[in-house]
């Protein structure tokens, strides 16, 4: 695999439109990283504080605590919350998001990051995919700002290849894991310009922005006044 390392064959598709995405809203204002994981994108929020639900190796985690807990975190105590690729892997994400909202301050910014079309991963804790449509409803006590598409449908094809090779196995032999990572840079590079319309039904009423799609970047603002 390393030739194909060297290539960037087997580099994640989207990992940079994600950093890209949380660069623009780049703050030394106070932040709450839930499941910080590795801490990937904590270059852009120095003045963070890291939570997630384990101690985790290399990482500093300053609180462990479930998402869906977080009465140990006064009320609107934060200016931003950033959580990434966190929100498919909560049971019960309404509870969780209206615990991000009562630690936000009035005014204050959620970025979150989460998947739609995407194999099973980091299982079993692996619960829920999430439409746009569906964001804006779990995000309704929020003002939402933006919602980014992570990929088109084409490239989402191109992912979902990539994924094949990162977690499937074979013929039983490892070499040919390579067909699949050929397969997704085919299908991104080559074939991305053969979808020229895309529809959210089979009869072609409501035309609609790429029908399939690897996930969403979504910024979220709570809001100085109550929503009716």
């Amino acid at each position: 695999m390393g030739f194909f390392d060297a290539m960037g064959l087997t580099k994640k598709i989207t990992r940079g439109r994600l950093d890209a995405f949380l660069k623009k809203y780049a703050t030394e204002k106070k932040t709450l990283d839930i499941g910080c994981g590795t801490a990937l994108y904590g270059k852009y929020f120095p003045n963070r504080t890291t939570l997630d639900i384990e101690a985790r190796p290399n990482t500093q985690v300053d609180i462990i605590a479930d998402a869906h807990d977080l009465s140990e975190i006064t009320d609107a105590s934060y200016e931003v919350i950033l959580c990434t690729e966190v929100l498919e892997h909560l049971h019960t994400p309404a509870k969780a998001l209206a615990e991000f909202h009562r630690v936000l301050k009035a005014g204050g910014l959620l970025l979150l990051s989460t998947r739609f079309v995407f194999p099973l991963h980091d299982v079993p804790g692996d619960y829920y995919r999430y439409t746009k449509y569906g964001l804006r409803h779990l995000l309704q006590d929020f003002e939402i700002e933006d919602i980014v598409d992570e990929a088109t449908t084409m490239e989402t094809l191109a992912v979902l290849y990539q994924r094949i090779g990162f977690q499937c196995d074979t013929l039983w032999l490892r070499p040919c894991k390579s067909l699949w990572f050929l397969k997704a840079l085919l299908v991104r590079v080559c074939l991305g310009w053969v979808v020229t319309a895309e529809y959210g039904d089979i009869h072609h009423r409501e035309k609609e922005k790429n029908i399939l799609c690897s996930g969403y970047y979504v910024a979220a603002r709570k809001p100085t006044h109550s929503i009716t």
